[in-house]
């Protein structure tokens, strides 16, 4: 099995990219909103000033200067390869600037994937 992290730029290609894992056979995906060390310095990003009530300039404000980290484990090398791919046919060349990060980890165990229905 396999993780696979990917942190997406491009927030506005987040749909086309979950659509493209789940045409690729991921079943799930974990997705966080987050901030790399370059737009915090240059823009706070993950604020904690936000008013009890923020307004929809404050939300969309916020919303745009964070990245989207996707997760998803899957059970072979097959289907990281797909999931690059896909990726790749979103985003363009991972290798290529604000295209985003993606990392592959062995996982060695993982509990809670295979949920059984009573």
């Amino acid at each position: 099995m396999y993780f696979i992290l990917y942190v997406l730029h491009d927030i506005d290609l987040l749909d086309a990219v979950l659509q493209a894992w789940e045409d690729a056979g991921v079943s799930g995906v974990t997705i966080l909103a987050s901030t790399g060390l370059a737009r915090y310095r240059d823009k706070p990003a993950l604020r904690d000033d936000l008013p009890l009530i923020p307004s929809l300039e404050d939300i969309l404000e916020n919303y745009h200067a964070t990245n989207r980290t996707l997760f998803t484990i899957v059970k072979s090398q097959e289907m990281v390869d797909l999931v690059v791919e896909a990726t790749e046919k979103i985003v363009g060349d991972l290798d290529a600037p604000n295209t985003g990060i993606l990392v592959v980890l062995p996982v060695v165990q993982a509990y809670g994937l295979n949920r059984r229905s009573e």
